[in-house]
C-alpha cells in the first residue's frame, strides 16, 4: 500500500515547503503530472489534500515563534475562501473537469508565472519598499482591497490547478507588505493562509471521488517529518539559494509541461 518513491517526493517537497513556505502546489502536482504519469484531476486533488495536511503540522511550529501575521492572513482568507468554495460548488455541482485538457497546460502557465516571480522577488520587493516609503498614506490606504484582491486570485489558481498559494501568495506578500514581512514572518504567515484554501479548494475535488488515498497516504508519510524538520531550519538555511534552486527546476517543469 506504501509507495516508497511517493514517500521521497513527500520528504523533498515537505522540506523545502517547511524551509521556505513555497513549493507544495507547485512542486509537488507538476512531480505527480510528469514524473509518476498522474491524470492532472487526480494530481490536483490529491496535492490539495497533501498540502493542507503537510502545512499544518508546520504551522504548529511556526505559530508557536509567534511570526504569523494574522491581520494579513485575514485578509487573504477574505479574497482566496469565498472563491474557491465557488469552484468547490461549481465542481461539486457536476463540472467534468475530468475532461478540461487545458489542465496540464494551466498548470504548466501558473507553475511559469511563479518561478519567474520568485526570481524576481528582490526586485519587486525593492521596488514596492521605494513605494511604501514614497507614498505611505497612499500605499497603506491600497494595502487591504489589494490583499483581498490577491486572496481572491490566489483562490482560483489553487481550486483549479492546486499551485499558487505558497509562492505566488509569499510573492504577493513581498509585494504589498515590503517592510514588515521579515523572512521567518512570510513563511509563517504563507504556510497558515495556505491551510484552509487547500481544504476549501480539495472539498470539491473530495465530494468527485478524484483523490487518491493510498498515494496521498504515501506522500505524508514523508512530508510530515521532513516539514517539522524543514519549519525548525527556517532562517538557519539560505533561504533565498533554495528559492533559486527551486525557481530554476520550475522553470524547467513549466516548459515540460507546456510542450
Amino acid at each position: 500500500m506504501i509507495d516508497l518513491s511517493y514517500t521521497v517526493a513527500g520528504a523533498l517537497t515537505g522540506f523545502v515547503v517547511g524551509i521556505t513556505g513555497v513549493g507544495g502546489g507547485a512542486l509537488m502536482t507538476p512531480i505527480l503530472v510528469l514524473f509518476f504519469g498522474v491524470a492532472p484531476t487526480t494530481a490536483i486533488a490529491t496535492d490539495l489534500w497533501f498540502a493542507a495536511i503537510t502545512k499544518l503540522v508546520g504551522a504548529r511550529i511556526h505559530q508557536r515563534s509567534g511570526t504569523v501575521d494574522w491581520q494579513v492572513v485575514r485578509r487573504l482568507w477574505w479574497g482566496s475562501l469565498p472563491v474557491a468554495l465557488a469552484v468547490v460548488a461549481w465542481v461539486s455541482l457536476g463540472a467534468k473537469v475530468h475532461k478540461f485538457d487545458w489542465l496540464t497546460a494551466a498548470i504548466g502557465i501558473v507553475v511559469g508565472i511563479t518561478a519567474l516571480g520568485m526570481l524576481a522577488a528582490p526586485k519587486l520587493q525593492a521596488a514596492a519598499r521605494h513605494r511604501r516609503l514614497d507614498h505611505p498614506l497612499k500605499f497603506k490606504a491600497w494595502q487591504p482591497g489589494l490583499t483581498i484582491t490577491g486572496g481572491a486570485v490566489l483562490g482560483l489558481c489553487v481550486a483549479l490547478t492546486s499551485v499558487g498559494a505558497g509562492a505566488l501568495g509569499s510573492i504577493m506578500l513581498l509585494y504589498l507588505y515590503p517592510l514588515r514581512m521579515t523572512p521567518h514572518k512570510l513563511v509563517a504567515t504563507d504556510i497558515v493562509h495556505a491551510i484552509p484554501l487547500a481544504i476549501a479548494a480539495g472539498l470539491g475535488y473530495l465530494f468527485a471521488g478524484m483523490v487518491n488515498w493510498p498515494m496521498l497516504l504515501s506522500l505524508l508519510i514523508g512530508s510530515v517529518p521532513a516539514i517539522v524538520l524543514g519549519s525548525l531550519l527556517a532562517g538557519k538555511l539560505p533561504g533565498r539559494a533554495i528559492q533559486i534552486a527551486l525557481a530554476v527546476v520550475l522553470l524547467v517543469t513549466a516548459v515540460k509541461l507546456l510542450v
